[in-house]
């Protein structure tokens, strides 16, 4: 409307090409108007999230301190559960990762380097790119393919359905009964299976070196991958797996817990945690690499 009256103006007290450049800006101007809105309308929405997110985590790490020891008998086999399903019966698929890992990096640098006798920077070569990124990076991706999914479906459909209501009713902390024993499996599987799939890589590496021949004896190969790793790999790789699995466990529960679903909704509200588990997980593994080139 008010764009509509600036117009009018111009109309009248103006020539006609005059008119028609000022409608052309008037109308650029809206244009820009419009599109700065929406963008300040989801830089707001993601901060709300963020927010949501960072008070939802503390939430359940409160949960998880507090009633650590509560209902031991419980939340004991719900644990082991959990670590079963994020880690134990995703080996089989990690076997098959860890061998086309192995091809794809390990076997082909040892192919490339022997050439140009360049084998003495293997050991670094491998620490960087399978043991700080890919590693952990991949498992991470995988097991939020495979579980991190389900738990928004599984959550979303227990709050559409009425079964939170239900437990809150017996007493029942559904943070606690429902979030922190997929938390600590998320986190451990995560943990376990990058060291499964880091062993795997490099013994699958060397066994594709040996088939194309290359002169590299075990021990010389796995000599260099030692004297490439420090204390501080063996440190970041587990804070960083660890963190890997709670930001996946954090995110996907909120999603399933934090907003009350329809069933209909939980389609979408899969695929919005997933993106932003994510963008949790790369930004994480961005904080990591900037703490190994300072350190």
């Amino acid at each position: 409307m008010r764009s509509g009256f600036r117009l009018d103006r111009v109309q009248d007290s103006a020539a006609p090409g005059t008119v028609s450049f000022a409608v052309r800006i008037l109308r650029q101007v809206d244009r820009v108007g419009l599109r700065t809105a929406v963008l300040g309308q989801k830089l707001f929405g993601f901060v709300l999230a963020v927010r949501d997110l960072c008070a939802f985590a503390l939430i359940t790490l409160g949960v998880l301190i507090s009633k650590f020891s509560v209902a031991k008998d419980i939340m004991r086999p719900r644990v082991r559960h959990e670590i079963t399903r994020a880690g134990v019966r995703l080996l089989p698929m990690f076997m098959f990762l860890a061998i086309a890992l192995g091809f794809l990096v390990i076997g082909q640098a040892v192919a490339w380097l022997t050439p140009v006798g360049a084998i003495d920077y293997l050991g670094p070569i491998i620490v960087i790119v399978v043991v700080r990124e890919l590693g952990p990076l991949l498992t991470a991706l995988v097991v939020l393919a495979r579980v991190g999914a389900a738990h928004v479906v599984e959550l979303g459909n227990a709050r559409a359905l009425g079964e939170l209501e239900a437990l809150e009713a017996l007493g029942i902390d559904p943070v606690h009964y429902l979030v922190v024993p997929r938390l600590i499996g998320m986190a451990l599987g995560i943990f376990s299976l990058t060291v499964y799939l880091i062993i795997g890589a490099l013994i699958s590496g060397y066994v594709w070196a040996f088939i194309q021949e290359v002169p590299l004896l075990p021990g010389q190969y796995f000599t260099q991958v030692a004297s490439a790793l420090g204390w501080l790999d063996f440190a970041l790789l587990g804070l960083k797996t660890i963190g890997f699995g709670f930001v996946i466990a954090t995110v996907t529960c909120y999603h399933g817990l934090a907003r009350p679903l329809r069933l209909a909704e939980i389609p979408r509200a899969t695929v919005r945690a997933v993106g932003q588990s994510l963008i949790g997980c790369v930004l994480l593994d961005a904080l990591f690499i900037i703490i190994y080139l300072s350190a």
